[in-house]
């Protein structure tokens, strides 16, 4: 069973916590069985800067809120300890796994069963490629829950 979800970007900043948020708000909305925790992280995260004003401003369009939000790197240790790591892209968990990960990482995508594709990196851009990242996340979270709400094989 999966108790622990770690989602993983680059800077810890726009994606993954965005993705972390999301994932949350859509479990607290339709429950997996047992509690499971959600967390993210950066592979080249600057441990304690705040979310980006991009995913803050389109999380609070989405009644979330990102404000307590601090970046963190990603270490071997919150790789052992994630039952569960969703990556925004194939290089990130190449990374992930190369930490330790094998078995238990998968793009975002990949993990909601579509073909795969790549989160694109909002970073420095306007407003509205954060609105279009979070709306390419949004079915893959609903698909992540999906999953994670079905009885365990």
């Amino acid at each position: 069973m999966i108790r622990s979800v770690l989602v993983v970007c680059s800077g810890n900043t726009c994606r993954s916590p965005l993705a972390a948020a999301m994932l949350r708000a859509a479990l607290a909305e339709r429950p997996a069985p047992g509690e499971v925790r959600v967390g993210s992280a950066g592979t080249g995260a600057w441990d304690g800067a705040p979310a980006s004003e991009g995913s803050y401003l389109v999380a609070l369009e989405r009644g979330l809120d990102l404000s307590t939000h601090r970046a963190r790197m990603l270490t071997t240790q919150l790789v052992r300890e994630a039952d569960l790591i969703l990556t925004m892209t194939t290089a990130h968990s190449h990374r992930v796994i190369d930490m330790g990960g094998a078995g238990k990482t998968h793009t975002l995508a990949a993990w909601a069963g579509e073909d795969g594709g790549d989160i694109p990196d909002p970073f420095g851009g306007h407003v509205e490629r954060y609105r279009a990242v979070a709306d390419q996340m949004a079915p893959l979270i609903a698909a992540v829950v999906d999953r994670l709400r079905e009885p365990p094989r």
